[in-house]
């Protein structure tokens, strides 16, 4: 089965935030233990003592407020946040980064969280039917972090098994969404980071983080289907989502 482990960045309600973003990887199952197996390694750096008690949430590590991130400088913070971000670098070529970045003023009288769900479920479908066709039948599943979009999140995916979603009914996935909590997932912590990074990307402009992993966003004849940038107004947005579907048109 191919797991989607999805976190989100940025505040819906946060009037100082122009973007929210959902994202994060998808693996093989049996990619999730290895992820694990590497993130443990690190948390064995940070505390020798007690790795399992360091949760890799990247905001926090960001800012530097609490134990055990609160010790580090600076550039060892941002580099811890690197690291997390090399393991999915570095996995094996059927991990995928997947994300969603909504334009909050873009959309005033919508979730952007619903708007974000929809497009990554879809996506997640059209990742799975390529996959099938080249043989590997194999459903996927989407596991997200705790929060308190569950049940709204929940009923929209039963509704796009059903009635479907704007680009069509889903098909590939095995059940609805699960949730799970952070502290005992290390790929939802990995999917944290990923989130992390693409908000920093559209939020700052700060792509130090986001182009770690950036060649690991679904792509296929030219296209990065990963990645989706929902802007109203912003015909020329050079990020790579904008770029290679505007060169897909043109070509």
């Amino acid at each position: 089965m191919h797991l989607l482990y999805l976190d989100d960045a940025g505040s819906a309600g946060n009037p100082t935030e122009q973007y929210l973003v959902l994202g994060g990887v998808s693996v093989f199952e049996a990619q999730a233990h290895w992820i694990t197996q590497q993130l443990d390694r690190l948390a064995e750096d940070i505390n020798p003592g007690d790795p399992h008690s360091v949760e890799f949430h990247a905001s926090e590590i960001f800012g530097r407020r609490a134990q055990p991130w609160k010790r580090l400088t600076q550039d060892e913070a941002r580099g811890t946040i690197k690291s997390v971000l090399d393991v999915l670098a570095n996995a094996y070529d059927t991990a995928r980064a997947f994300a969603c970045v909504v334009h909050k003023p873009s959309f005033p009288n919508r979730d952007p969280m619903e708007i974000a769900f929809e497009d990554l479920c879809s996506r997640f479908d059209q990742y799975l039917h390529r996959l099938r066709v080249g043989g590997d039948t194999q459903r996927g599943l989407v596991i997200l972090d705790e929060s308190s979009h569950e049940t709204t999140l929940q009923r929209m995916s039963v509704q796009f098994r059903t009635l479907g979603t704007q680009w069509g009914v889903i098909r590939h996935l095995a059940d609805t969404p699960f949730f799970v909590d952070s502290r005992a997932s290390r790929v939802i912590q990995l999917a944290d980071h990923v989130a992390h990074a693409v908000f920093r990307r559209y939020q700052s402009g700060d792509t130090q983080y986001f182009d770690r992993f950036a060649h690991k966003f679904d792509a296929a004849d030219g296209i990065v289907h990963g990645l989706a940038h929902k802007e109203l107004g912003n015909p020329r947005c050079m990020c790579i989502a904008c770029l290679s579907r505007r060169a897909s048109d043109a070509g």
